[in-house]
């Protein structure tokens, strides 16, 4: 019997492609499976197989669990059982059984696990032979759709193609041949399935390397892509040989690369800019076909503002803010679109608060006021801490009035300094009066101006739990003793 069932193993091996040991360890489960037949259903039975000889044995086995969590005494055993003597929760406890012959394994359970790990063999063998090739393009065939959502077979794997991540008003059929995205592997107890995407912007990505040769090559590369699925999107190229213009590449001759993609794309119109390591420069060709007037870059928002002229308005918000929204994203910059007569009201208005500030906290004329906001000082630390060469460049100061500029600004800065930690040690003490409450969640709420149990009683959990990062069940408890007063 031992001889039969290293045959069958080795033909199973060879016939379905996987791994003896997958084999073995099936057989393993039928075995038990037909054993517990014949014995206790409720019953836990290992069999171990010999993988030279073929011969088996067969145990009956119990589960040391604690206590409390002991459910089956036909399958478990807790620390009153003699068995529970030298062993430690987890431990098996196993009795010999007399083991079935193979020959009366006929049962159709048997079989079924056995054909089930078989199975589950085949699809991880089939879907890591698939990964090994790196494809993450792939094309396949409608099999059937089910509640809208696509099943396509790629090559001897079932892929699933969500109706969310199909193109908007995309009108796909059985049978149809279609292009995807692989976007990621779901696990489940049915085994692994691929999840197809039509959406992604990789998606786009791959197919202008599918279209344009040079970027296999490596001579052109795309550094970015966003997307409005089936209307418009952009993607930013880069050349790495400087003999090739990369968008004219892209674009290919009369237009047919790019017009290929749109084709595959559902008439998704894309516009091909040029990349650039300069933000602001980058920004402007992302912005196209608008024209820029000007950029003000904020590095500490990471915005900046686009201003264009009144006709070109239209054109660089696009429908429903479609071009400044894909350049956004693009660029990864939060981007403002002003006219400039808009751009002109917001420099007036920046220009004339902090001139005021400088006036006021400096003690200055507006003279001196304006000279620091044109010389492109905005804040005290700038004056204070800038470093003293740069400041002697300017022509209106002479190195004592520098000097003094800077001793105000620092003074300023002190002050300032002074009021917010008196004005939060206050806070902290009408905090440090609730129960809960310590020293140092009492001075972080008040430096971020929760103020008062008051102020604490309005925020929403999740909102105590980006400002604190303290647990959700404390912020909770916190919350609730703040709006006590509420309720009395």
């Amino acid at each position: 019997m031992s001889r039969e069932i290293l045959l069958l193993v080795d033909a199973l091996a060879h016939e379905k492609n996987v791994s003896k040991e997958v084999i073995f360890t099936a057989l393993e489960l039928a075995l038990a499976s037909a054993t517990k037949k014949n014995h206790d259903e409720n019953a836990d039975m290992r069999v171990s197989i010999n993988r030279e000889s073929g011969e088996y044995e067969t145990f009956r086995r119990w589960l040391y669990v604690e206590y409390d969590l002991l459910e089956n005494s036909a399958f478990q055993f807790d620390e009153e059982s003699e068995h529970a003597k030298g062993r430690v929760i987890g431990d098996y406890y196993e009795e010999p059984l007399e083991s079935i012959s193979f020959g009366r394994i006929g049962a159709q359970a048997a079989k079924q696990v056995i054909l089930q790990k078989v199975r589950e063999a085949e699809r991880e063998q089939i879907l890591e032979d698939f990964l090994a090739r790196n494809e993450n393009l792939v094309t396949g065939v409608i099999k059937r759709m089910e509640k809208g959502n696509a099943l396509i077979e790629v090559g001897r794997l079932e892929c699933l193609l969500p109706r969310e991540a199909m193109i908007p008003k995309e009108n796909l059929r059985v049978g149809d041949r279609v292009r995807a995205y692989l976007s990621r592997i779901e696990r489940s107890g049915r085994g692994p399935q691929l999840i197809l995407s039509r959406i992604a912007p990789e998606f786009l990505q791959r197919l202008f390397e599918l279209e344009v040769p040079e970027i296999e090559e490596g001579l052109l590369e795309i550094r970015a892509a966003a997307r409005d699925p089936g209307l418009r999107s952009k993607i930013a190229v880069k050349s790495n040989d400087q003999r090739l213009d990369p968008v004219g590449t892209c674009v290919g001759m009369r237009g047919s690369r790019v017009q290929a993609v749109t084709g595959e794309l559902a008439g998704e119109r894309v516009d091909i800019v040029l990349w650039s390591m300069e933000p602001a420069q980058f920004v402007i060709n992302a912005m196209a076909p608008a024209e820029v007037s000007s950029i003000v870059v904020d590095e500490d928002a990471h915005s900046m503002d686009v201003v264009v002229n009144e006709e070109q308005l239209a054109l660089a918000i696009g429908r429903s803010g479609q071009n400044v929204r894909l350049a956004s994203e693009l660029t990864g910059w939060t981007l403002n679109i002003l006219t400039e007569e808009q751009a002109a009201e917001k420099n007036q208005t920046e220009y004339a608060s902090v001139s005021q500030l400088f006036m006021q906290k400096l003690d200055v004329d507006e003279e001196v006021a304006d000279i620091l906001v044109q010389e492109g000082f905005s804040t005290l630390e700038e004056i204070a801490y800038v470093p003293l060469a740069e400041m002697a460049e300017i022509d209106a100061f002479d190195e004592d009035t520098i000097n003094e500029l800077r001793s105000r600004a620092r003074a300023a800065l002190l002050t300032e300094a002074i009021a917010k930690e008196e004005k939060v040690e206050e806070a902290s003490a009408d905090l440090l009066g609730m129960a809960g409450m310590d020293d140092a969640t009492a001075h972080l709420l008040a430096s971020k101006g929760v103020a008062s149990m008051d102020n604490l009683a309005e925020l929403a959990v999740d909102e105590l739990v980006e400002l604190t990062n303290m647990d959700t069940e404390r912020a909770k408890a916190l919350i609730m003793t703040a709006r006590e007063p509420w309720f009395k």
